[in-house]
């Protein structure tokens, strides 16, 4: 099997946590197909560089985590009338979010983006010694900020 075949194969496999990541920080399809292609372009560059000793799940999630934020922390060049049209149609939008997951992916949208990205991780099943390895951070402070994202979550979530 060629590298080629063995990263597409690798990567068919855990698609769900590059849609997963990118449905966090995209703000519409647009956005997510750019940010789809940038993380698939971003691992495949990165792919000679794994070598195993974490699983493919753990390394994909970071590579996808450090390419996200850093494609929304660039500057984007969207003209004031295109963006302005969009923030009108958000405040107006007489269709509230019935859909409970719709309601969760609003409430985590609002998030911080280091908050997203631990939740997200915890939701996909990491415990917290493997957030803390991709973060950065210790398990002691993952514990303690997932706390706090459940707290607010729960504050996001209650009917207003």
């Amino acid at each position: 099997m060629t590298e080629e075949q063995r990263f597409l194969d690798l990567m068919h496999e855990h698609q769900r946590i590059v849609l997963r990541l990118v449905g966090l920080y995209a703000n519409d399809a647009d956005e997510r197909k750019d940010l789809e292609q940038e993380v698939l372009l971003q691992a495949w560059k990165g792919f000679p560089s794994f070598r195993g000793e974490a699983k493919f799940s753990t390394w994909l999630h970071r590579v996808a985590l450090n390419t996200i934020l850093t494609q929304k922390r660039r500057p984007r060049l969207v003209e004031r009338g295109e963006a302005l049209e969009r923030s009108a149609a958000a405040v107006h939008d007489p269709a509230p979010a019935h859909d409970d997951a719709e309601r969760l992916r609003q409430a985590l949208r609002q998030l911080p983006e280091t908050d997203r990205a631990l939740i997200a991780l915890h939701l996909d099943g990491f415990n917290n010694g493997e957030v803390a390895g991709i973060l950065g951070i210790t398990a002691n402070h993952v514990g303690v900020k997932l706390h706090r994202i459940k707290t607010r979550l729960t504050e996001l979530l209650q009917p207003h």
